[in-house]
């Protein structure tokens, strides 16, 4: 959330929309960057997002954090097309992004297919699965999208854009 705070100097007050287990992480790093923290839960079968934004709106928030969930992430269009042109917006996932969001930071897309040709090579050289050990990501990006910027008026410092492993223009 820190480079959001870079990138949006005058975010004041975050919304985070996502399933209920994500919200205490989330809470967390707005505490720690003293920002007050709107939590914007989703649930059930079929999610009010329409009255999430509402929510939002009537808790005055200036920013958003969307964490993709499995609840969340067949709204994707209608969420980006929500916010691409009123509020900025961070994501967990770059496809996002790439939808017209406004920044991600998030493990690789394609890094996890590396590694599971190497967990395949070891299998098929007679190592067991269950000796594998699980491992969690090792390569993140940082992906902004400088035309979703342009359309709430909002420009990216340079050093932000510096740090971003792919710029989206």
């Amino acid at each position: 959330m820190n480079c959001s705070k870079e990138a949006v100097p005058k975010l004041s007050r975050v919304g985070v929309l996502a399933g209920a287990g994500a919200l205490k992480t989330n809470e967390a790093a707005a505490r720690d960057l003293k920002i007050p923290f709107v939590p914007l839960k989703v649930c059930g079968p079929k999610p009010d997002i329409e009255g999430v934004f509402r929510a939002a709106m009537n808790a005055q928030v200036n920013g958003l954090v969307i964490i993709g969930h499995s609840l969340i992430n067949p709204y994707r269009n209608q969420i980006v097309l929500a916010i691409k042109n009123s509020l900025p917006s961070m994501f967990a996932v770059a496809a996002w992004v790439e939808s017209g969001g406004l920044m991600s930071y998030s493990p690789s897309d394609t890094e996890p297919f590396r590694r599971v040709a190497t967990y395949a090579d070891k299998i098929l050289k007679g190592t067991k699965a269950a000796d594998l050990p699980v491992e969690q990501p090792t390569k993140f990006e940082f992906v902004i999208n400088i035309k979703t910027a342009k359309q709430i008026g909002l420009s990216i410092p340079p050093n932000v854009l510096a740090r971003a492993d792919r710029v989206i223009r």
